[in-house]
């Protein structure tokens, strides 16, 4: 389960949000609950109402279910889920944007539209002025209006401390005229409907003014000393701190070294020498931490004396830990004591009685234990008093002697020495009759803490709540005209202040559109969340911004997601360089220019929060105050070209560097005043306009480009029409009033053709400076020439702009000329023509893969032919042989047919030849838009890759061929569109051709295939992978009078097949040449890869062709085309006979099989090969004669046994030998010096003593032979009762003797003989059990019977969950239940099962063939099968585990279910990541990647795909 609590999911209203379960919960009961409200409800933040899964395939299938959201309404909402028995495991929280609407008609602002004015309330004026001073917002081209606090203020005139939260600033009224909120309403109304623009204002939960009249009524709504009694040092240390900087202001301390005017360092030094021998001193703090050593002895002895025994004393570290302190609620000088109980339990002696010299030595220990807690406390309180003398001396160095300080001058009772941190709202008084309001609660409770901020700490954290020492490490940086407010945990905990500020948040929402969080980080964010949602309650669609002064992203989404924060201020002034800027551009952009086209239905990425980035921050002025005049319009520049919202504050377009003061009121908008001549507002407007243009049409791709000193271009453009707007601006590094600048800048290569110039403004300022008293100080006189929609040649800063051809697209090469600082210029760029054509034609051939590509796509004059048709129709043709080689393919596979896989320079070569290759790579580039990618940079710089895919398929002709021509003619659109461009749509081309090939191979497969999830469909694709025709990887030819041979012609494309489809072990490894077939893998595959996805005349053609090469009785091992096939397995051909099993049982008509013509390559054991039609025989000939061989016995000898067959190998280990036990009925074979099992691997080391060693021989019976051949006789005792087999019985020759066993004899041996042979009873008494003291576990199933190594029966190894699959009837359904439970305890991994039982002393999980090291166990991959987890037999353990749970009941079942759900998810998970699309052979221990394995095994898809169609 992921956790998700701190990422922050932004979606806007009107998509559909949906919830899947991750792997590790398939399989498990969960349910997702949310407070998203549902249909018809209101939001509740406490209500969570659980959502309905949806099973699209119509199946329970935990891979495809889901739940949905269809999001409709504004807020933030949160969601969780349950899973089984717990009842919350994980959860989060998702944003849904609101919709903000203007005008008449309620037409949509977009979010990343928005242009902002802040203005000061306070300078408005008048109510009945003001349409005249935010005119200038209207003319400037802003949307929005962002009001500070239009409360009554406090007395300070701070816009942020608010004196009365419900009433409106009677500053706004004049004359007589009393204006309401509904006078503001309808401004704010009015300004929406006929203006087109929104307002929204501030509010602030964290403090109110210190002269607020009700806080005074209610002092419990701010901390005060009796609501927050332990703030009493640091009040007592605050009163101490103001007596000592009056009397430092009266010159009383001048003699010590501390004059008023504090001037230097020794003045420092003196000061902090005062306050700790002196102030700390007096105060004694530490005494309100400490126990009162003589109170608490006497009690502890008056409890002693009464007969009080505890327990054991204990030793003395103990007692340091366990005596507990009690605080005293009221927070006195030594009120604290000690547990009783405690001190008891630690300070009583063993015996009972207590003699008054005994109690006299407990109560002498527990004084000094008491002593020593006391001491501990005093250096506390030193600790945190030491803290509080550098805070106090570092705020003196910066109010007074630092040069980036206010440099206060003397220290005076209006300038203190350091701030005051509590309200005094008494008469004047001495220190020590101050001291005494503390115990006066009538008087302490109107003590309140003033608010603030702590630089450094958790901002979400209360510094004003216990355990916060702030106030006494005097860490607060304070505003003194404020008071901090104290909400509690809950309404209830102060109800005055919830009610009142609720009924504040109510007045905003019904005026205004939306509200700015001021001091969010210091506000509770339950508090915060609580009246967002009264605002909401009344205004749904409520926008919010907040400045959280770019804290770090987790503490920024903190906020984000539990508040529902529409927009973060980011403030652009504070940037260093244009650098800096263009870093931040390219966040706030949506994607970059060319970004690839994502799905509609994706997944859900953790967001960057939505920005309002301003020129300037309504808050911060000081870096505006610093920079030069010729910073202002290439600042707001960069800022309207940012794809988000923007914003600014009024007066920052005039030219005004510092905040307004209370003494001025804006200008209105006229011709004397602010007009379009007036600083940057013609510039601005210009550039609002833009802003808002770009944004509704859609130009959501943004580059940034750093081209010289100071100069950056921001490339804004639209992905649909391939129109962009391209931004260059030069800054003033370095002020140019003082520097001198060149006017050379490096030229600039645009690429398409610049179609104009939208907007070039030049900063022209004059020498003098201006200045109205009446208004507002100015910086020097400067005016901007600004010039719109002009023609490239008639531009003053452009010199010439030449059409060049450069990194593959042509464009124009930009000149400029006095380009100096204070200059921007914009050009509109479209397309050349010519590229305009072939991308508009190349769009509507997409529209055929998705409609999005339906904007910007134009007729052309003529069309290529073959792109007449629809893809579909081509690719319906195409046959499943030639889609192996249109998807797949590895380099192994190419080669052989004289090619390779695509080799991507300064990367990889990609995984296939096909399209699979690219596309698992663009996958991973693709949401991630990662163009910087190799293959990227290869597809811009040239056509080599898409000469590769069609070449690729035009040389194999036939239908293949049409889709290469297809492809051909879409890459001819691609090589006449701007290279940037290249990627997006060659992904576009390739995905759209690789997703119609599945929707054509998925038509012709079963229906268990179309109608299932999927991960069946992705396994499914493994029988394309795994499956190919090629003239070197043919399997022998079928008999030509078999009807529907693949020998003769492909209807489709009406070329001679090569040869009978085989089918690959493996890729990378196993797919070439003599090592593609095995027989082994081939028969374990065919059932999964063939014969469920509905690939029946493929499958029954490789059933006959490896039939022709029967020989001994057995199958090959390795095939090699049959001529060179090695006969060294046991279990290949039981694994032949189970595949006809399963043909006959799942094809319609499937025992007509049996009587198919077969080409006998060896019509007997000595005979050379013969060729096809030689010498023919029905199936079941063949059928018969690998079972009487058996019967018989067989032992023979390789063909060409010795090095050159096996360079490993022992002499003996060429001898072959396989029978039937007459006394039991099963299959034996092998000896000690070969293995012919799947764990097949022989020893290669010479170092380690391993060479010609097999690893595992398994030699004797091995239980899956024992279960697939009794599998096979109870199959052929119904064929044949069933008139399609013709035998009964199989004849034996003894001694010149022939005497026969009837099937239906042999299958009741082997049913009778198994569980006494192959079980490990618990009883040590067995006496079927020949070696007692080989076992060591029991209640499971032996691995085989009568190996020559009699303990490797006993081992624990994945084998008997084979036999139980295939012939379930050998098995007690609770022996085999347990002896599962045993397996799945100990082998089961991620992915696989451990190949052998990790208690065996040779277990060794990590398969490395390249260690060679003088371990036997382990060097040259001696551990292959000795613990590595193959995946082949964890599908056996699964159906097994299904099976057995059916018979033992409901529950049982479910759960099972349930398991193997849980496990199959990991498969789909991996199938899903890996760029193989496949599941690997084997994996190291625990599930961790072998580089080893095949990255894909068919064996290992195929009977995943068993599991499922099982289910």
């Amino acid at each position: 389960m992921e956790r998700l609590e701190q990422a922050l999911f932004r979606l806007e209203q009107g998509f559909e949000l949906q919830f899947r379960l991750g792997p590790t919960l398939q399989g498990k009961e969960v349910q997702v609950y949310t407070n998203y409200p549902a249909k018809g409800h209101k939001f509740d933040r406490l209500k969570f109402h659980p959502l309905d899964w949806v099973y699209p395939n119509g199946q329970e299938d935990d891979c495809d279910k889901y739940c949905r959201l269809d999001l409709v309404v504004a807020g933030s909402y949160q969601y969780y889920f349950s899973c089984g028995d717990k009842e919350k495991v994980s959860g989060g929280y998702i944003v849904v944007d609101p919709v903000l609407r203007v005008g008449a008609s309620n037409d949509i602002l977009p979010l990343d539209c928005i242009s902002s004015q802040t203005y000061l309330a306070k300078c408005l004026g008048p109510l009945d002025k003001w349409l005249d001073r935010v005119r200038v917002a209207k003319e400037t081209g802003y949307n929005m209006i962002h009001f500070t606090a239009l409360q009554k203020l406090g007395s300070s005139g701070c816009c942020y401390s608010i004196a009365d939260q419900l009433e409106l600033n009677p500053d706004f009224s004049r004359d007589g005229t009393s204006y309401t909120w509904r006078d503001i309403g309808n401004l704010v109304e009015m300004l929406r409907k006929d203006w087109n623009m929104v307002c929204i204002t501030d509010v602030v939960y964290n403090h109110t003014a210190a002269d607020s009249e009700w806080i005074h009524l209610h002092p419990e709504c701010g901390y005060n000393l009796v609501n927050a009694p332990y703030l009493k040092p640091a009040w007592l240390l605050d009163r101490a701190l103001w007596h000592l900087s009056c009397e430092v202001a009266d010159g009383k301390y001048t003699e010590q070294g501390v004059p008023a005017l504090i001037q230097n360092e020794q003045h420092i030094n003196a000061l902090r020498c005062i306050l700790l021998q002196q102030v700390f001193s007096r105060l004694r703090l530490w005494e309100f931490l400490q126990v009162s050593v003589d109170a608490a002895v006497e009690q502890f002895k008056q409890l002693l004396q009464a007969g009080n025994s505890g327990v054991r004393s204990r030793s003395a570290p103990e007692c340091k830990k366990q005596l507990l302190m009690v605080q005293d609620p009221q927070h006195r000088r030594f009120g604290n004591t000690v547990d009783m109980n405690s001190a008891l339990d630690i300070f009583t002696p063993h015996s009972d009685s207590m003699s008054p010299s005994a109690i006299q030595d407990c109560c002498s220990c527990f004084r000094r234990r008491l002593e020593e807690l006391n001491f501990e406390l005093y250096k506390e309180m030193i600790h945190h008093t030491e803290r509080a003398t550098n805070c106090i001396v570092e705020g003196v160095i910066h109010e007074r002697l630092a040069d980036e300080g206010p440099k206060l001058g003397q220290v005076t009772r209006r300038y203190p020495l350091c701030p005051r941190y509590f309200t005094f709202p008494f008469e004047k008084m001495g220190f020590d009759e101050e001291a005494q309001l503390m115990a006066q609660r009538e008087k302490a409770c109107y003590i309140l803490a003033h608010d603030g901020f702590v630089a450094g700490t958790d901002l979400l954290r209360n510094f004003a709540e216990p355990g916060s020492q702030v106030y006494l490490r005097r860490e607060l940086v304070c505003q003194e005209n404020t008071i901090k407010l104290r909400y509690g945990e809950k309404p209830e905990d102060c109800p005055y202040l919830w009610t009142h500020m609720k009924t504040y948040t109510e007045i905003i929402a019904e005026v205004f559109s939306g509200l700015c969080l001021v001091n969010c980080l210091s506000t509770p964010l339950h508090v915060a969340e609580y009246m967002l949602d009264q605002a909401r309650a009344l205004r749904p669609d409520l926008y919010v911004v907040a400045d959280l002064l770019n804290r770090s992203e987790e503490l920024q989404n903190a906020c984000v997601t539990r508040l529902g924060i529409t927009s973060l201020i980011r403030d652009a002034a504070g940037a260093a360089e244009s650098q800096e800027e263009g870093r931040w551009l390219s966040w706030f952009g949506k994607e970059p220019v060319g970004a690839f086209i994502q799905p509609s239905l994706r997944p859900l990425v953790p967001a960057v929060a939505h920005t309002m980035f301003m020129d300037i921050s309504p808050n911060d002025h000081s870096q505006i105050q610093n920079c030069s005049v010729y910073d202002f319009l290439p600042n707001s520049t960069l800022v309207s070209m940012a794809c988000c919202a923007t914003g600014s504050t009024r007066g920052y377009d005039e030219l005004l560097p510092h905040q307004i003061s209370e003494d001025h009121q804006y200008t209105y908008w006229n011709s004397d005043q602010v007009n379009l001549q007036t600083g940057i507002v013609a510039a601005k407007l210009a550039l609002n306009r833009l802003h808002q243009e770009l944004a509704a049409e859609g130009f959501t791709q943004v580059y940034v480009e750093r081209l010289g000193e100071g100069v950056t271009a921001v490339t804004r453009h639209c992905p649909s029409n391939h129109e962009s707007v391209v931004a260059v601006l030069r800054r003033p590094v370095k002020n140019p009033e003082r520097n001198h600048y060149t006017h050379d800048v490096p030229p600039m290569f645009i690429p398409g053709q610049v179609k104009e110039v939208v907007l070039e403004a030049v900063t022209i300022v004059s020498d003098t400076n201006r200045k109205d008293d009446k208004n507002i100080s100015g910086l020097s006189a400067c005016t901007v020439e600004i010039r719109e929609h002009i023609q490239v040649k008639d531009s003053e800063v452009v010199k010439k702009a030449d059409t060049v051809l450069k990194h593959n697209s042509v464009g124009q090469e930009i000149v400029f000329e006095k380009f100096t600082p204070g200059c921007i210029v914009i050009f509109r760029v479209t397309l050349e023509p010519g590229s305009q054509e072939q991308l508009g034609a190349l769009r509507r051939h997409l529209i055929q893969f998705s409609p999005q590509y339906q904007s910007g796509s134009l007729a052309e004059h003529s069309t290529p032919s073959i792109l007449t048709k629809p893809l579909m129709t081509i690719m319906s043709r195409v046959t499943p042989a030639d889609m192996n080689m249109l998807l797949y393919r590895c380099d192994a596979e190419e080669r052989e047919d004289g090619g390779g896989c695509y080799n991507i320079p300064s990367w990889l070569p990609l995984n296939y030849g096909g399209l699979q290759g690219l596309m698992s790579v663009m996958a991973e580039i693709r949401p991630k838009n990662d163009l910087s990618h190799p293959l990227c940079d290869n597809l811009r710089q040239g056509d080599w890759m898409m000469d590769y895919v069609s070449n690729r398929l035009l040389a194999k002709g036939g239908a293949v061929g049409e889709v290469g021509h297809w492809l051909q003619a879409m890459f001819g659109y691609l090589r006449h569109i701007p290279h940037y461009l290249v990627p997006c749509y060659f992904d576009a081309i390739i995905q759209g051709v690789y997703t119609t090939a599945l929707e054509a191979v998925f038509k012709r497969m079963s229906s268990f295939v179309q109608n299932g999830s999927s991960l069946v469909k992705q396994l499914a694709l493994g029988s394309v992978q795994m499956c190919g025709v090629y003239r070197s990887w043919a399997l022998p030819a079928l008999s030509p009078h078999l009807k529907d041979a693949t020998n003769g012609l492909d209807e489709a494309s009406d070329q001679e097949e090569l040869g009978c489809m085989s089918l690959a072990a493996g890729l990378p490894h196993f797919c070439a040449g003599i090592f593609r077939c095995w027989g082994r893998d081939t028969f374990i595959s065919l059932r999964g890869l063939l014969l469920l996805t509905g690939r029946h005349l493929e499958a029954r053609n490789i059933i006959l062709a490896f039939a022709g090469t029967l020989r001994y009785g057995l199958i090959p091992n390795l095939l090699g085309q049959g001529g060179s096939a090695r006969y060294n397995c046991r279990d290949a051909v039981w694994w032949w006979l189970q595949s006809i099993q399963e043909y006959c049982t799942l094809v319609p008509d499937g025992v007509s099989i049996l009587k198919c013509p077969v080409s006998r390559m060896y019509p007997n054991n000595v005979s050379e090969p013969q060729p096809a039609g030689a010498s023919d025989q029905p199936l079941y000939d063949l059928i018969q004669e690998a079972m009487q061989t058996h019967m018989q016995g067989i032992q023979f000898r390789e063909t060409n046994a010795g090095l050159q067959l096996d360079p490993n190998m022992t002499e003996e280990g060429f001898n072959v030998e396989a029978g039937v036990d007459q006394t039991t009925g099963f299959i034996y074979g092998g000896n000690r010096f070969n293995c012919g099992t799947w764990m097949d691997k022989m020893g290669e080391s010479e170092r380690a003593h391993n060479k010609g060693v097999p690893a595992t021989p398994r030699d004797g019976s091995a239980v899956e032979i024992v279960g697939l051949c009794k599998s096979t006789v109870c199959w052929l005792v119904k064929l044949h009762n069933d008139g399609h087999f013709p035998y009964a019985e199989v004849n034996i020759c003894r001694g010149g003797q022939t005497y026969s066993v009837t099937y239906v004899e042999w299958d009741a041996q082997i049913q009778e003989n198994f569980e006494k042979k192959f079980y490990i009873s618990h009883n040590p008494q067995d006496p079927e059990e020949k070696q007692p003291e080989l076992v060591h576990k029991r209640g499971i199933y032996k691995d085989s019977v009568g190996a020559s190594s009699p303990w490797c029966d006993y081992q624990l190894r994945p084998n008997f969950p084979i036999a139980m699959t295939v012939a379930p009837e050998l098995f007690t359904v609770e022996k085999a239940w347990e002896a599962l439970s045993v397996a799945e305890k100990k082998l089961l991994g991620p992915l696989g099962m451990k190949t052998l039982d990790p208690d065996d002393m040779v277990y060794c999980g990590v398969y490395d063939i390249n260690i060679d090291n003088e371990n036997f166990n382990q060097a040259k991959g001696f551990n292959y099968h000795q613990g590595p987890e193959w995946l082949w037999p964890v599908s056996y353990f699964l159906r097994a585990k299904l099976h057995f749970a059916k018979k033992i009941g409901k529950e049982t079942y479910d759960e099972t279910v349930n398991l193997v759900k849980s496990v199959l998810s990991h498969h789909a998970v991996h199938v899903e990541r890996s760029p193989w699309k496949g599941l690997p052979g084997l994996t190291n221990e625990n599930g961790q990647h072998c580089p080893f394995s095949c990255e894909s095994q068919a064996s290992s898809i195929a009977t995943i795909l068993e599991v499922l169609y099982d289910l």
